[in-house]
C-alpha cells in the first residue's frame, strides 16, 4: 500500500479482536505494535502468528482500568476495544458501557501523555434509524437511549463526545473518529450465538442448519471487506490534524455504499456454500435498523473507496470458515 505509516509505534486496543488483529498484522510489517486486549471478546488465536515478532508486544489489559506505565514513545493510539455484536454487548451491557466511556477516557489520557494521534473506532449504530439514507457524517442520529441496543449505541455516541471534549480541552491532542459500517472477513467471530448475521448465516449454511433471518429480510446493510477498513484507517491516520475541532471536522464514515438486503445475503451464502439450508424467518428485534448505508463523500475526497466487491469478500470469508471448521 502506498504511503503506509513506517517506523512508528502504534498501540492498538482490542488488538486481538477481528478488526484489531488485522490492523496489528498490517502495521507490524514496518512498525512496532503494542496490542492491548483483555481477551473478553478478542481471541489469542487471532494474533498467535504475530507473537514471535520482536516488534510485537501483547499486553493483557482491560482498558476500563488505567494503563500500565509504558516507557517507550507511542505515535498512534487506535482505540478499537469494545464488544460489537448485539447478543454479546447486551449480555455484557455494563462492561460495554464502561469500555466506551471510561476506557475511552483512559486511552485519551494515555494518548495525551504520549503526544500521540488518537483514533476512536465508533460505529454506524450511532445513527440509529436514520431518516437520511445514504447517511452523512452531519446526521445527528435517531437512536433509542433506553432500548436493548442502547448500551452500545449510546456509549459509542458518548465516546465521540468524550473525544471531541478532550480535543477541545487538551490543546494539541489530535483526535480522529471513524464510524464503521458492517465489516466482515477472516477472523470474524463465527460461534453461532455471536449475533451478527453474516457469520451466523455462513456457519448455519456450512453445518446444514436453517438460516434464520430476523424480520422479513428486506432490511439492508452495507458490507465492507476488512482490507478496505484497514486501508481507510491508514489514510485517515496520515491526514494532517484538523485545524479546528467541529462536529464532523474529524469524523469519517467508513463503509461500502452498496446496499444489500439481508435476504439477498442469505441467498448468496447458500449459493456460494452449495448448501441445502432453508431460510426461516423470526421476529425482528426491537430497534434493529431497517437500512444502513453510508455516505462516503468525505472519504472519497481523501482518495478512498472500497475496492473489494462484497460478493468477492464473501467468497474469501466462506473459504476461511471452511478451513476453520475442518
Amino acid at each position: 500500500m502506498k504511503n503506509k505509516i513506517e517506523n512508528k509505534t502504534l498501540l492498538i486496543t482490542g488488538g486481538a479482536g477481528f478488526l484489531g488483529s488485522h490492523l496489528c498484522e498490517f502495521y507490524l510489517n514496518n512498525n512496532r505494535v503494542i496490542c492491548v486486549d483483555s481477551l473478553a471478546s478478542g481471541r489469542i488465536e487471532n494474533i498467535n502468528h504475530l507473537l514471535k515478532n520482536k516488534n510485537f508486544v501483547f499486553m493483557n489489559h482491560d482498558v476500563i482500568e488505567s494503563m500500565p506505565k509504558i516507557l517507550e514513545d507511542v505515535d498512534y493510539v487506535l482505540h478499537f476495544a469494545s464488544r460489537a455484536a448485539p447478543e454479546e454487548y447486551q449480555k455484557h451491557a455494563m462492561h460495554t458501557l464502561k469500555t466506551n466511556s471510561i476506557g475511552t477516557m483512559n486511552m485519551l489520557e494515555f494518548a495525551w501523555q504520549k503526544k500521540a494521534i488518537f483514533l476512536f473506532a465508533s460505529t454506524s449504530e450511532i445513527y440509529g434509524q436514520p431518516s437520511m439514507v445514504p447517511t452523512p457524517e452531519t446526521y445527528y442520529g435517531y437512536a433509542n437511549t433506553i432500548g436493548p441496543r442502547s448500551c452500545y449505541d449510546e456509549s459509542k455516541r458518548f465516546g465521540e463526545t468524550i473525544c471531541k471534549t478532550y480535543a477541545e480541552s487538551y490543546n494539541g491532542l489530535d483526535v480522529r473518529i471513524i464510524r464503521i459500517f458492517n465489516t466482515f472477513g477472516p477472523r470474524i467471530r463465527h460461534d453461532v450465538h455471536y449475533g451478527r448475521a453474516l457469520p451466523r448465516f455462513i456457519y448455519q449454511a456450512l453445518t446444514g442448519k436453517d438460516i434464520t433471518i430476523y424480520g422479513d429480510g428486506s432490511q439492508t446493510r452495507s458490507f465492507m471487506y476488512v482490507s478496505d477498513l484497514v486501508s481507510a484507517v491508514n489514510i485517515i491516520l496520515r491526514q494532517k490534524g484538523p485545524k479546528k475541532v467541529s462536529h464532523n471536522g474529524h469524523v469519517y464514515n467508513v463503509g461500502n455504499p452498496q446496499e444489500v438486503s439481508i435476504k439477498k445475503l442469505a441467498e448468496k451464502i447458500i449459493e456460494y456454500t452449495n448448501s441445502k439450508s432453508k431460510i426461516t424467518y423470526s421476529s425482528l428485534p426491537k430497534d434493529d435498523p431497517l437500512r444502513r448505508v453510508p455516505d462516503i463523500t468525505k472519504m472519497k475526497s481523501l482518495g478512498w473507496e472500497p475496492k473489494v466487491h462484497w460478493e468477492d469478500g464473501l467468497k474469501l470469508t466462506i473459504k476461511w470458515f471452511k478451513e476453520k471448521m475442518v
